[in-house]
């Protein structure tokens, strides 16, 4: 199954693991502008999820490698939503986008729920 529970369990909805997802309907259930946005986020989510397996055995990375493990630590925090309470989708495309454009680059981890609402 691609859905996982401790993706669950640390907040993010839907808790989809992208890197064995896949979508029978696929982007032709989703609005436009997600569907222009989330083709990174995929890229970008699988990528850290690879990279963080790895960095895991305690492996020298590269500054790419570091860029990208940094990069998908926001986009994780991003995809936390309350439970029962779901952002808008026009929010999300927001959101979406100034992840996976770097915008929130800079932005500590642990300030990223705030730079959203601030955003938004």
């Amino acid at each position: 199954c691609f859905l996982e529970s401790d993706l669950f369990n640390a907040g993010q909805r839907p808790a989809l693991n992208v890197g064995i997802s896949v979508s029978r309907v696929g982007g032709s259930a989703q609005h436009k502008a997600m569907k222009q946005v989330s083709g990174r986020l995929r890229v970008d989510l699988a990528q850290y999820r690879e990279l963080e397996a790895f960095a895991a055995f305690g492996s020298d990375l590269d500054a790419a490698s570091k860029a990208s493990l940094e990069r998908g630590k926001r986009m994780v925090e991003l995809l936390k939503q309350p439970q029962y309470a779901p952002f808008p989708m026009e929010e999300q495309v927001v959101s979406v986008w100034a992840g996976t454009t770097g915008k929130m680059d800079d932005v500590p981890v642990e300030d990223i729920r705030r730079f959203e609402s601030e955003l938004l």
